[in-house]
């Protein structure tokens, strides 16, 4: 959960409806944690699905659980799963494949279903991987899904991640709107803007209660 995604579910009520039926939901943004300060709801911290790859993956080779990897281009999904192997020499890797889905869910979720694999980590985009998750829910039956975004290009290395100094204060989006300004300063800027007016309005709300 991120800035963009809570101010997204509030005009589509579908997506909304989406995030809160999803088994677990982590703060994947600081401006989620400060908000939950401002609110006297106060989360432990920030867990992006980046960091949440490497320990999961460590889990799951530990156990010989099998995983699958969708997401990102061909060549980018493919250098990810070798980077990951090599971090992970034990790790069984059930399958992999781009992200190219668009029309052929379904044909994905069974892939995935009929691999095997007790994990499987999504590099889509929002809202696309939610959606992913909802509608395919029954195909993909027991197996554990876990949205992490544009992950694999930064596993890949085709993409650099902020600085360790930038995602400790909180800035990494601001490393991310310096490499790619066309694409994100409206969502920064007015997305951001409509979720502080959010966090405020909720807060005023709360006081005069």
């Amino acid at each position: 959960m991120n800035a963009s995604k809570i101010v997204e579910a509030q005009d589509d009520p579908s997506f909304a409806r989406t995030l809160a039926e999803a088994d677990l939901v982590n703060a994947d943004g600081m401006s989620v944690v400060w908000a939950s300060q401002i609110l006297g709801r106060r989360l432990p911290g920030r867990v992006t699905g980046i960091d949440l790859v490497d320990p999961i993956l460590e889990l799951a080779a530990s156990r010989s659980w099998p995983v699958y990897f969708l997401g990102a281009r061909a060549e980018t999904i493919e250098r990810a799963t070798q980077v990951l192997q090599e971090r992970h020499p034990h790790l069984v890797v059930a399958g992999f494949r781009d992200g190219y889905i668009r029309g052929v869910e379904a044909q994905a979720a069974r892939t995935i279903a009929d691999s095997g694999a007790r994990i499987a980590f999504l590099g889509l985009p929002s809202p696309m991987k939610e959606e992913f998750f909802d509608q395919q829910r029954e195909l993909l039956g027991d197996c554990l899904v876990v949205g992490i975004g544009g992950s694999f290009d930064v596993l890949a290395g085709a993409i650099s991640r902020a600085p360790r100094w930038m995602q400790r204060a909180g800035l990494e989006w601001l490393h991310r709107l310096m490499r790619e300004p066309g694409r994100l300063w409206r969502r920064y800027v007015f997305g951001n803007t409509r979720f502080i007016a959010l966090v405020l309005k909720q807060r005023l709300g709360r006081l005069r209660a």
